[in-house]
Protein backbone atom coordinates (compact mmCIF):
# COMPACT_ATOMS: atom_id res chain seq x y z
CA UNK A 1 0.00 0.00 0.00
CA UNK A 2 1.28 3.73 -0.83
CA UNK A 3 0.31 6.52 0.65
CA UNK A 4 0.97 10.04 0.26
CA UNK A 5 -0.59 12.08 3.50
CA UNK A 6 -0.05 15.87 3.34
CA UNK A 7 -1.36 18.73 5.67
CA UNK A 8 -0.31 21.90 7.49
CA UNK A 9 2.81 21.62 10.53
CA UNK A 10 0.95 20.82 13.37
CA UNK A 11 -2.02 19.14 11.32
CA UNK A 12 -0.91 15.60 12.75
CA UNK A 13 0.73 14.47 10.15
CA UNK A 14 3.64 12.36 12.49
CA UNK A 15 0.62 11.17 14.64
CA UNK A 16 -1.49 9.69 12.04
CA UNK A 17 1.77 8.22 9.96
CA UNK A 18 2.97 6.34 13.09
CA UNK A 19 -0.56 5.06 13.29
CA UNK A 20 -0.89 4.42 9.61
CA UNK A 21 2.89 2.45 9.66
CA UNK A 22 2.08 0.36 11.95
CA UNK A 23 -1.34 -1.12 11.25
CA UNK A 24 -0.02 -1.75 7.62
CA UNK A 25 3.33 -1.96 8.15
CA UNK A 26 4.71 0.23 5.64
CA UNK A 27 7.33 2.57 5.59
CA UNK A 28 6.89 6.02 6.96
CA UNK A 29 9.12 8.31 4.62
CA UNK A 30 9.54 12.26 5.40
CA UNK A 31 10.87 14.31 2.89
CA UNK A 32 13.31 16.03 5.89
CA UNK A 33 14.98 12.66 6.18
CA UNK A 34 15.20 12.03 2.63
CA UNK A 35 17.52 15.36 2.15
CA UNK A 36 19.77 14.98 5.16
CA UNK A 37 20.59 11.14 4.07
CA UNK A 38 21.60 11.85 0.62
CA UNK A 39 23.62 15.19 2.28
CA UNK A 40 25.60 12.85 4.78
CA UNK A 41 25.58 9.97 2.57
CA UNK A 42 27.28 12.12 0.25
CA UNK A 43 25.12 10.71 -3.15
CA UNK A 44 25.10 12.92 -6.06
CA UNK A 45 21.58 14.17 -5.97
CA UNK A 46 22.44 14.55 -2.04
CA UNK A 47 25.94 17.06 -2.91
CA UNK A 48 23.96 18.73 -5.62
CA UNK A 49 20.65 19.81 -2.74
CA UNK A 50 23.22 21.05 -0.82
CA UNK A 51 25.09 23.00 -3.02
CA UNK A 52 20.94 25.32 -3.21
CA UNK A 53 20.34 24.91 0.58
CA UNK A 54 23.76 26.14 1.29
CA UNK A 55 22.89 29.37 -0.65
CA UNK A 56 19.40 29.49 1.01
CA UNK A 57 17.68 28.67 -2.17
CA UNK A 58 15.13 25.95 -2.57
CA UNK A 59 16.00 22.51 -3.80
CA UNK A 60 14.36 22.20 -7.26
CA UNK A 61 12.00 19.85 -8.35
CA UNK A 62 14.39 17.73 -11.15
CA UNK A 63 16.61 17.31 -7.89
CA UNK A 64 14.11 16.75 -5.41
CA UNK A 65 11.99 14.24 -7.13
CA UNK A 66 14.03 11.43 -7.93
CA UNK A 67 15.34 11.38 -4.94
CA UNK A 68 12.15 11.19 -3.13
CA UNK A 69 11.65 8.13 -6.06
CA UNK A 70 15.15 6.38 -5.24
CA UNK A 71 14.00 6.30 -1.29
CA UNK A 72 10.90 5.01 -1.97
CA UNK A 73 11.84 2.58 -4.30
CA UNK A 74 14.57 0.90 -1.67
CA UNK A 75 13.17 1.79 1.30
CA UNK A 76 9.11 1.29 0.40
CA UNK A 77 9.74 -2.08 -1.34
CA UNK A 78 6.80 -3.38 1.11
CA UNK A 79 4.24 -0.05 0.72
CA UNK A 80 5.16 3.34 1.86
CA UNK A 81 3.85 6.60 3.65
CA UNK A 82 5.28 9.63 2.27
CA UNK A 83 5.02 12.64 4.19
CA UNK A 84 6.01 16.21 3.35
CA UNK A 85 6.22 16.34 -0.49
CA UNK A 86 4.94 17.17 -2.40
CA UNK A 87 4.04 20.94 -1.15
CA UNK A 88 2.45 22.24 -3.98
CA UNK A 89 0.18 21.66 -7.22
CA UNK A 90 3.14 22.11 -9.41
CA UNK A 91 5.34 19.43 -7.80
CA UNK A 92 2.49 17.24 -7.14
CA UNK A 93 1.92 16.72 -10.79
CA UNK A 94 5.40 16.10 -11.46
CA UNK A 95 5.83 13.67 -8.80
CA UNK A 96 2.25 12.47 -9.97
CA UNK A 97 3.98 12.36 -13.38
CA UNK A 98 7.22 10.49 -12.25
CA UNK A 99 5.36 7.58 -10.35
CA UNK A 100 3.57 6.67 -13.54
CA UNK A 101 6.71 6.86 -15.73
CA UNK A 102 8.59 4.34 -12.76
CA UNK A 103 5.51 2.08 -12.69
CA UNK A 104 4.76 2.87 -8.70
CA UNK A 105 1.06 3.27 -7.65
CA UNK A 106 -0.36 5.34 -5.41
CA UNK A 107 -2.86 4.01 -3.38
CA UNK A 108 -4.02 6.57 -0.61
CA UNK A 109 -4.06 10.64 -0.29
CA UNK A 110 -4.26 11.57 3.20
CA UNK A 111 -4.86 15.59 3.38
CA UNK A 112 -5.29 16.65 6.77
CA UNK A 113 -7.33 20.44 7.28
CA UNK A 114 -6.47 22.70 9.84
CA UNK A 115 -7.30 25.90 10.12
CA UNK A 116 -4.30 28.04 10.61
CA UNK A 117 -4.71 29.67 13.76
CA UNK A 118 -5.01 26.46 14.82
CA UNK A 119 -1.93 25.35 13.83
CA UNK A 120 -0.25 28.23 14.28
CA UNK A 121 -1.28 27.82 18.44
CA UNK A 122 0.08 23.80 18.18
CA UNK A 123 3.23 24.99 16.51
CA UNK A 124 3.75 27.73 19.47
CA UNK A 125 2.37 25.54 22.44
CA UNK A 126 5.34 22.97 21.73
CA UNK A 127 8.14 25.83 21.54
CA UNK A 128 6.77 26.78 24.94
CA UNK A 129 6.34 23.19 26.22
CA UNK A 130 10.19 22.69 25.20
CA UNK A 131 11.15 25.40 26.80
CA UNK A 132 9.28 25.09 30.08
CA UNK A 133 10.46 21.37 29.90
CA UNK A 134 14.55 22.21 29.57
CA UNK A 135 13.70 25.18 32.17
CA UNK A 136 12.26 22.34 34.87
CA UNK A 137 15.10 19.89 33.74
CA UNK A 138 17.16 22.47 34.44
CA UNK A 139 15.96 23.15 38.14
CA UNK A 140 14.56 19.63 39.42
CA UNK A 141 13.60 16.43 37.79
CA UNK A 142 9.69 16.76 37.96
CA UNK A 143 7.65 16.02 35.17
CA UNK A 144 4.11 17.45 34.06
CA UNK A 145 1.90 14.86 35.86
CA UNK A 146 -0.46 12.52 33.81
CA UNK A 147 -3.42 14.74 34.68
CA UNK A 148 -1.91 17.61 32.97
CA UNK A 149 -1.42 15.26 30.06
CA UNK A 150 -4.70 14.14 30.08
CA UNK A 151 -6.60 17.61 31.07
CA UNK A 152 -4.61 18.51 27.27
CA UNK A 153 -5.74 15.75 25.63
CA UNK A 154 -9.07 16.26 26.95
CA UNK A 155 -9.33 19.96 25.81
CA UNK A 156 -7.87 19.11 22.12
CA UNK A 157 -9.86 16.64 21.42
CA UNK A 158 -13.02 18.55 22.09
CA UNK A 159 -12.29 21.33 20.35
CA UNK A 160 -14.41 22.44 17.74
CA UNK A 161 -11.54 22.16 15.29
CA UNK A 162 -9.98 19.08 15.49
CA UNK A 163 -8.35 18.45 11.62
CA UNK A 164 -10.65 16.14 9.64
CA UNK A 165 -9.07 14.10 7.03
CA UNK A 166 -10.09 14.37 3.19
CA UNK A 167 -10.77 10.93 2.61
CA UNK A 168 -12.65 8.34 4.08
CA UNK A 169 -12.63 8.25 7.26
CA UNK A 170 -13.84 11.61 7.45
CA UNK A 171 -12.43 12.59 10.74
CA UNK A 172 -9.22 11.91 12.97
CA UNK A 173 -10.90 10.31 15.26
CA UNK A 174 -12.51 7.96 13.14
CA UNK A 175 -9.09 7.25 11.34
CA UNK A 176 -7.44 7.03 14.59
CA UNK A 177 -9.88 4.29 15.56
CA UNK A 178 -10.57 2.27 12.89
CA UNK A 179 -6.62 2.09 11.99
CA UNK A 180 -5.83 1.02 16.03
CA UNK A 181 -8.75 -1.51 15.40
Amino acid sequence: MNILIFGPNGSGKGTQGSLIKQKYNIAHIESGAIFRENIKGGTELGKKAKAYIDRGDLVPDEITIPMVLDTLKTKGKNGWLLDGFPRNMVQAKKLWDALQQAGMKLDYVVEILLPREVAKNRIMGRRLWASATRKRASTSSSTPSSRTATSAASAAASSPSVPTIRTKPPSTSVMTSTMTR
